[in-house]
C-alpha cells in the first residue's frame, strides 16, 4: 500500500483548520439573543424585559409556537394576552401550530422574519419530535443568525439545548417528579435545538428541587455547562454572555476535572464539581 504524501497531509490539516475558523466566525456572526425562562408564572417586568430585549416595535412581530403544548390553542391564547396587555398590539402576533406533515412555506418565510419567536411549555419531546431535522427547525436557526431573539418558558427552555433533558428515566421509569438518587445511565438526553451549544438546561429547578437531575447530568457530560433556572426567572444570552433576569436565582454546575468521575454500583462519584447559585442582575460566562 503506498504511503500518503507528507504534503498531501499538510494539505488537509490546513484545510481542517481552516474550517474550524470559519465555523468559529460563523458562530460569531450570530446576531440573535437567547431569552430562557425557567417556568411557572411570568411577571409583567419579566416580559416587558423580553419584549424589550427583542426590539419589539410597530415594525416587528413575534410568533408563537405552541407545539409543546397538549393544549396548542390555550398556550397561544395565554401567551398572547400578556403580550397584548403590555402593549403589544395582536395584529403583531402570529401563532404557527406545525407539525411534521404541515409546515406551509408561507409560514416558514415568516418565521424567518420575525423580531420574537416564542416556544411555549408543555413536553419538550413532543416540540421536538415536530421540528427536528424540518424546515421549521432551519427556520428557527436561520431567524436567530439574523437577530432574532429566540425565547422560550419550561419545555421551551429545555429545548434551547444541543443536548436535551427529555424529563424520562431510564432506571425508574414511573415519573413522580421526584429525583431521588444520583446515578450513572439514569437521565435520559434527547436532540434539542442546539441553540446553546454548550449547556444543558434544566427549568423549574429550585422549585422542584431538580439537583440531583442536573449533577448527574452534569457529571456524565463535562463538556457542557449545567444550567438550572428556576421558576419566574430567566437567563438572558448574547454571545458568550448571560445574565440573570428575575424573582430566582440559576444554579451554575461546572465540571472542571473532566476525568475524575467515578461510578461504584452504579453510582457517580466527583470531587471536582464547581457549584454556583446566582442571584438577579448577576452575569457569567457560557
Amino acid at each position: 500500500m503506498k504511503s500518503i504524501p507528507f504534503f498531501v497531509i499538510l494539505c488537509l490539516l490546513l484545510l481542517c483548520s481552516c474550517q474550524s475558523k470559519l465555523n468559529n466566525v460563523e458562530e460569531l456572526k450570530t446576531k440573535g439573543k437567547l431569552f430562557i425562562i425557567g417556568g411557572g408564572k411570568k411577571s409583567d417586568k419579566l416580559v416587558s424585559e423580553l419584549i424589550a430585549v427583542s426590539n419589539l416595535n410597530k415594525e416587528n412581530f413575534m410568533v408563537i409556537l405552541p407545539m409543546a403544548s397538549e393544549e396548542p390553542d390555550s398556550a397561544v391564547y395565554y401567551t398572547a394576552k400578556q403580550f397584548i396587555g403590555l402593549g403589544i398590539n395582536s395584529n403583531k402576533i402570529k401563532a404557527f401550530n406545525f407539525n411534521r406533515i404541515s409546515q406551509p412555506k408561507i409560514q416558514i418565510d415568516s418565521l424567518k422574519k420575525a423580531s420574537l419567536i416564542y416556544i411555549t411549555g408543555g413536553d419538550q419531546n413532543l416540540f421536538m419530535k415536530s421540528v427536528l431535522n424540518t424546515p421549521v427547525y432551519k427556520a428557527i436557526h436561520s431567524a436567530y443568525q439574523n437577530g432574532a431573539t429566540i425565547a422560550g418558558t419550561s419545555a421551551g427552555a429545555a429545548v434551547m439545548s444541543t443536548k436535551m433533558i427529555s424529563g424520562n428515566e431510564l432506571k425508574h421509569p414511573t415519573y413522580t417528579g421526584e429525583f431521588h438518587s444520583i446515578e450513572a445511565k439514569n437521565f435520559e438526553l434527547a436532540t434539542g435545538l442546539g441553540l446553546l451549544p454548550n449547556a444543558i438546561i434544566d427549568q423549574h429547578f429550585i422549585y422542584r428541587m431538580r439537583m440531583n437531575r442536573l449533577l448527574s447530568v452534569a457529571m456524565e457530560n463535562p463538556d457542557y455547562l449545567g444550567i438550572g433556572i428556576d421558576e419566574s426567572t430567566a437567563i438572558a444570552v448574547q454571545g458568550d454572555d448571560a445574565r440573570v433576569t428575575g424573582d430566582s436565582q440559576v444554579v451554575i454546575i461546572r465540571k472542571t476535572n473532566k476525568t475524575n468521575i467515578q461510578v461504584k454500583n452504579g453510582l457517580l462519584g466527583s470531587k471536582d464539581i464547581r457549584l454556583e447559585i446566582l442571584l438577579p442582575g448577576e452575569k457569567f460566562k457560557l
